[in-house]
């Protein structure tokens, strides 16, 4: 019987997609998920633990589970991993003190068994500020060129307004399909 559900979900394009949303403390992870639902901004506060919500791109489902990006928390990602397909990291352009913080849990993130076959996005968030780093400055210091199994994309984005987030949201919508 679940085989069959499962054929149906398929034909009809309800498959979902796990992804885990994760970055370091305020890098906008929750205001994406929300701009994904909403089309607009909304207050938030640090998230202690995760939200869970399913966003929609035409009739591809991603069950996004946007994780707490503090440092004590950091140590907890590993039990969201099992079965994700997406990881999206995101990274507050304008944060470069830290910014190898964010590559050292990335790649921490790549050698996870679970993730093995995890495609990645990376959201280049809050473009929109003064002196930003550009995508290709922030490519450059998290070594995205490194990674050779598993597919990447960078995106520019700001989540205040969601400029560059369709983007995102179809490339996503691309890896599912291709596989």
């Amino acid at each position: 019987m679940g085989q069959l559900i499962a054929k149906l979900m398929s034909i009809f394009g309800s498959q979902e997609h796990k992804v885990i949303l994760v970055g370091l403390d305020n890098a906008g992870k929750t205001t994406i998920l929300y701009q994904f639902l909403t089309n607009e901004a909304v207050h938030t506060c640090p998230t202690i633990g995760s939200n869970v919500e399913e966003v929609v791109l035409r009739k591809t489902h991603f069950l996004v589970w946007d994780i707490g990006g503090q440092e004590a928390l950091r140590s907890t990602w590993s039990t969201y991993y099992s079965n994700t397909e997406f990881i999206i990291l995101v990274v507050d352009s304008t944060d470069r003190t830290r910014l190898l913080t964010a590559r050292k849990e990335l790649y921490h993130m790549l050698a996870h068994e679970a993730l093995q076959d995890a495609s990645v996005l990376i959201f280049a968030n809050k473009q929109d500020v003064k002196d930003s780093m550009s995508t290709t400055e922030i490519s450059q210091v998290l070594t995205l060129d490194s990674i050779r199994d598993h597919p990447w994309h960078i995106q520019g984005c700001c989540a205040l307004t969601g400029e560059g987030l369709p983007a995102g949201l179809q490339w996503m919508q691309s890896q599912a399909t291709a596989n």
